[in-house]
């Protein structure tokens, strides 16, 4: 799972249907991969940075859960 993104789409203010449709998916795809279930490309990783949190570091935003776990 993709906690700090949920989290960071929420600070955003930016509700999953609406950053979904930006990014030309369907709402069902973007739980998956905020869920894990299916991975983000590249061009979806730097466009929902650039929507969410512009200032931030793309790592920073799609660190798993698990690696985030692991690092300590």
């Amino acid at each position: 799972m993709h906690s700090v993104l949920r989290v960071a789409i929420k600070r955003a203010g930016i509700t999953i249907s609406r950053l979904a449709a930006e990014l030309g998916i369907s709402e069902k795809t973007l739980r998956n991969k905020l869920d894990g279930v299916t991975d983000f490309t590249w061009p979806e990783a730097q466009a929902i940075r650039n929507i969410v949190s512009p200032d931030s570091e793309i790592e920073d935003l799609f660190i798993t859960d698990e690696e985030a776990a692991a690092a300590g």
